[in-house]
């Protein structure tokens, strides 16, 4: 009996040997996925305009993106402002003005995205970079007035024959990008003297673009002065037969400055990788066609088709502006209110 009983305890510990060196070995616990990158963003842009393709951006990269909005004036004194201590990773501003005042804070992007665009449409420093190219153009009643009514140049709007007769938007920071324009290339004292002649005409103040151009289209003003887009944001809801149109000044200068919204990125960025990936992918042919065709705004990389009413980029006869003189929008607001223009 001890036998068997001896037997059959030895055959258990062979059993359980065999078992224990045929049983797979422990498999070690999946790693958690690693957390979704947080890019912090910016907005001197609006967000009905730019959100669509910031959310399509933070799908197709996997990264979380906060956006802060607000004018270009506004998130430029807040990165001032925060300094060292700034959220932000990319400020995405209207015009090369809010670009150009914190421009000592923007880190000096690679060649890799610097090559993507024009020369023109990028900083000199290398810091900043165009992503849509926004041109300034007088709006008219088109059943008042034909292209040959209007003047060659924004300077002959101050003749008395048009009293009455027009709007602006002293307040809105495109309109202050082109006066800005005008100081560079004018220098202040015609500026001083546009500003003062526009004045004595009477314009009718709007709060913005898209109010200036519906009250072109409604016969409130025969001609505005707004960017070239909203025209065609307009016409999309409204339909061709809107009766207002752009006119791109034959003669250039300020009145047909193109304007750039672009994007830097702080040098005190923690996700620096993040943001060169969102600048790339802003100018990818897939971002570059929504501004074309969703904001109908002008691409600045080649081979993108804009609306079929849009005028040519190459056809604008714009100025050449220093780019780095387009920061000055204080001294353009210290004018205005000199004239007595805005509060």
């Amino acid at each position: 009996m001890r036998k068997l009983f001896s037997g059959l305890v030895t055959m258990v510990i062979i059993s359980s040997f065999i078992l224990g060196a045929c049983a797979p070995a422990a498999q070690p616990a999946p790693a958690a996925p690693a957390p979704a990158q947080t890019l912090t963003i910016y907005s001197g842009r609006a967000e009905s305009l730019v959100k669509p393709i910031i959310e399509q951006f933070g799908n197709v990269a996997g990264v979380k993106v906060q956006v802060r909005y607000g004018g270009t004036a506004e998130m430029a004194a807040a990165i001032l402002e925060e300094g060292k201590n700034s959220p932000a990773d990319v400020f995405f501003a209207q015009d090369p003005g809010g670009l150009g005042a914190v421009d000592s804070l923007l880190m000096p992007l690679p060649d890799t995205i610097l090559s993507l665009v024009p020369a023109r449409f990028r900083s000199p420093k290398g810091t900043w970079v165009g992503i849509s190219g926004r041109a300034r153009v007088v709006v008219y009643n088109s059943q008042k007035l034909a292209e040959n009514d209007l003047p060659d140049d924004i300077w002959d709007f101050t003749d008395p024959k048009w009293k009455n007769r027009m709007g602006w938007a002293p307040t809105n920071a495109s309109f202050q990008a082109m006066v800005t324009a005008m100081r560079v290339l004018w220098g202040e004292e015609k500026t001083e003297q546009w500003l003062k002649g526009m004045q004595s005409n009477n314009p009718k103040v709007y709060p913005n673009n898209t109010a200036q151009v519906n009250a072109a289209g409604a016969g409130e003003i025969d001609v505005g002065f707004p960017n070239h887009y909203y025209l065609y944001g307009i016409m999309q809801e409204k339909g061709e037969s809107f009766p207002a149109r752009n006119y791109y000044m034959r003669g250039g200068g300020p009145g047909s400055v193109v304007l750039v919204a672009g994007t830097g990125i702080l040098e005190t960025s923690k996700n620096k990788e993040a943001a060169q990936r969102f600048m790339e992918f802003m100018l990818s042919p897939v971002a570059q066609q929504y501004f074309a065709s969703q904001t109908f705004e002008y691409p600045v990389i080649a081979g993108v088709k804009t609306h079929r009413l849009l005028k040519p980029l190459a056809e604008v006869k714009s100025p050449d502006v220093d780019m780095p003189q387009m920061a000055d929008v204080k001294g353009t607001v210290n004018l205005l209110r000199k004239v007595g223009i805005i509060p």
